[in-house]
């Protein structure tokens, strides 16, 4: 997947027959994203491992009440990942992410630090350089040795 503040999550079983890469910005967060790609994958969600990619830090996701919105009329609990700033609110894409994987059975979650907008020299950011910014291309793939 190629992002430049979306978040990218990645997925495997436990097993390694089953992986999936997933585009999660904030419309698809609250659209059910997440859960699509848990049935997708047709595993016992438990069995599922997740590691969320670099992505817009909590600090520079800053966002009006439709967001919010959007994310408290599917799960009252997102509540916890928004914080507000005057007529604004910081919203925490990592924090989201964790409620609806587990929310959804995916206990075991790694990665999720880091900020495309506060660290320039590491990361693109759309927010932050506008439309010539950069991709991340976020990978999984299969390695077998026969």
């Amino acid at each position: 997947v190629l992002t430049a503040d979306c978040l990218p999550i990645l997925f495997c079983d436990r097993r390694g027959s089953r992986i999936a890469a997933v585009h999660a910005g904030w419309r698809g967060l609250a659209g059910g994203i997440i859960e699509q790609a848990v049935t997708a994958l047709a595993s016992v969600p438990a069995e599922l491992l997740a590691w969320l990619g670099p992505a817009i830090g909590p600090g520079a996701f800053v966002v009006a009440d439709d967001v919010r919105q959007a994310f408290l009329a599917v799960d009252r609990r997102a509540a916890e990942a928004f914080t507000a700033d005057n007529d604004r609110w910081h919203a925490d894409l990592y924090q989201l992410a964790r409620q609806r994987l587990n929310a959804c059975g995916v206990l075991s979650v790694s990665g999720g630090s880091g900020c495309t907008y506060s660290d320039a020299k590491r990361f693109y950011s759309y927010r932050r350089d506008g439309a010539k910014a950069g991709r991340h291309a976020t990978m999984i793939w299969f390695d077998r040795v026969r």
